[in-house]
């Protein structure tokens, strides 16, 4: 289940969300019965969470608060139903971020989320192998959705 709320001033296609997580669940073979909330917030309720979490000032692009800490099943063996956690992003960092790259709001927002939800199942880029292992994972993630979304 994808409870999805955006509490932000900017207006997101939360459906093109709701699809790219139930995707990235299928392909981590995670249960589809799996809880994870998206909540998008503006600037000064992302910087609050963030000094409040992470004891670093300013605003940042995506939080990620882990509950049952599940893992990434197998086909074999897929990760059983659980509360996966919560996932907060702000639309304006991820705005700003992504005039930087180049690319649209949705298409930061898609990287951000996927980022996100990577940390809720475990992954994490603080050594330069977890980086390269999470990062082309997140790749291989957006790749396969955007794939998806054309042929729909």
């Amino acid at each position: 289940m994808i409870e999805i709320n955006n509490e932000s001033t900017i207006s997101v296609d939360e459906t093109v969300l709701q699809r790219l997580t139930d995707f990235n669940l299928a392909q981590l073979h995670v249960s589809a019965d799996a809880e994870v909330a998206i909540v998008l917030v503006d600037e000064g309720a992302m910087e609050a969470l963030h000094v409040q979490w992470m004891d670093e000032p300013g605003p940042t692009d995506v939080l990620s608060f882990p509950m049952d800490e599940l893992r990434p099943g197998t086909e074999d063996r897929p990760t059983p139903p659980g509360l996966l956690g919560d996932i907060v992003l702000c639309p304006q960092v991820a705005e700003t971020q992504a005039q930087a790259a180049g690319h649209t709001l949705m298409d930061e927002l898609i990287l951000l989320t996927t980022h996100g939800l990577l940390h809720l199942l475990g992954f994490d880029h603080a050594e330069p192998e977890e980086e390269r292992e999470m990062f082309g994972l997140q790749k291989e993630l957006i790749t396969a959705f955007a794939r998806a979304e054309r042929s729909r």
